[in-house]
């Protein structure tokens, strides 16, 4: 999948990765030699990581599959999709919203200042340095989840610390933002939904875990 993506898509891949740069005018630079083929190594093993999950997944299934229950197949092959679906959510949320934001404003405050100047080994780990954490913090619902039937943690401490869950979020929406009320919403509500939907999933989970 690696060698089809380097090969094949590198150049589109990296044209769509510079899009926020290229709206703005703005065109990416290189210092050294090898640094251009070296970003586009890396880009395409991201993507190639990021194409070939359901296969992953799905091998990693036949492992386990011989070893769980019926019962525990089913809620393996749902947590499997369900963490897959999140984590691409994320990395999408990241690319189109998050870094979108974090772009104008670094380009805004530094108006006047200086003239962009930007290396595309910067940029590109600057990007996914977005999208990876992103992905996995649309992961709260599951590991919400998956605490509640282990028996770690429940509904009812997820309820009790909803307040500083809030604030917490909030205040990484303020950090990771523009300092503006829209841009800082745009960025809390999602993760908002995604702890109170981590919430009910949690109790599902524990509920099935007293009845089990």
């Amino acid at each position: 999948m690696f060698l089809v993506i380097f090969f094949g898509f590198s150049r589109q891949l990296m044209e769509f990765l510079e899009i926020p740069l290229k709206e703005r005018g703005i065109a990416l630079i290189y210092i050294t030699l090898y640094e251009p083929i070296a970003v586009q190594m890396k880009a395409s093993f991201i993507a190639a990581v990021i194409a070939a999950s359901p296969v992953i997944i799905a091998q990693l299934w036949s492992f386990l599959k011989p070893a769980l229950y019926p019962r525990e197949s089913r809620t393996t092959v749902i947590l499997f999709l369900v963490t897959l679906i999140l984590f691409l959510g994320g990395a999408v949320f990241a690319y189109l919203i998050v870094f979108q934001l974090a772009v104008n404003f670094f380009l805004v405050t530094a108006e006047g200042i200086a003239s962009p100047f930007i290396s595309i080994e910067k940029y590109v780990g600057f990007l996914f340095s977005f999208i990876l954490p992103f992905g996995l913090i649309f992961e709260l619902p599951v590991v919400m989840g998956i605490l509640a039937a282990l028996g770690i943690a429940g509904p009812a401490l997820f309820v009790k610390i909803r307040r500083y869950a809030i604030l917490l979020i909030f205040i990484a929406a303020a950090i990771l933002t523009p300092p503006d009320v829209v841009s800082q919403i745009l960025l809390a509500l999602p993760l908002l939904a995604l702890f109170e939907a981590g919430i009910v999933v949690s109790r599902i989970m524990y509920k099935k875990r007293k009845t089990d």
